[in-house]
C-alpha cells in the first residue's frame, strides 16, 4: 500500500520561509513524477512544482519562480519544498502527490496524479 506523509507546515510571517517534507512509502519504482500543489479556500487546488525523481526536471508555478525550490533528500529519501519570501497569498493547504501516468508537466498542470498526501496548512501572515 502506497502511502504519501506530508510534513513541516506552519504559520510564518510574510518574507519568512518553511520546509516542507513529504516521505512516499511503499512505492517500489526508482524513477516517478512527485509534486506538490495547494489549495487555499474558495479556491481549486493548483499545481506549485513537480519534479521527476530519476531526471533533473523540474517545473514551477509563474507565481512561485525564484522563491520555492522543490528537490530531493536523498539522505531520508524525501522529497522537500522550500519555501522563501512567503507572501500571504501563498496561505494554503499543501499536498504533496506521487507518480502519474501522464508526464510530469501534464500531471502539474492537471493534479492527475495517482497518490497524495493528507495536506500540511501553511499560513502567511502580513
Amino acid at each position: 500500500q502506497v502511502q504519501v506523509v506530508e510534513s513541516g507546515g506552519g504559520s510564518v510571517q510574510a518574507g519568512g520561509s518553511l520546509r516542507l517534507s513529504c516521505v512516499v512509502s511503499g512505492y517500489t519504482y526508482s524513477s516517478y513524477c512527485m509534486g506538490w500543489s495547494r489549495q487555499a479556500p474558495g479556491k481549486e487546488r493548483e499545481g506549485v512544482a513537480t519534479s521527476y525523481i530519476g531526471a533533473s526536471s523540474t517545473y514551477y508555478a509563474d507565481s512561485v519562480k525564484g522563491r520555492f525550490t522543490i528537490g530531493r533528500d536523498r539522505t531520508k529519501n524525501s522529497l522537500y519544498l522550500q519555501m522563501n519570501s512567503l507572501k500571504p497569498e501563498d496561505t494554503a493547504m499543501y499536498y504533496c502527490a506521487a507518480v502519474s501516468d501522464r508526464s510530469c508537466v501534464d500531471a502539474f498542470h492537471t493534479n492527475n496524479f495517482k497518490y497524495w498526501g493528507q495536506g500540511t496548512q501553511v499560513t502567511v501572515s502580513s
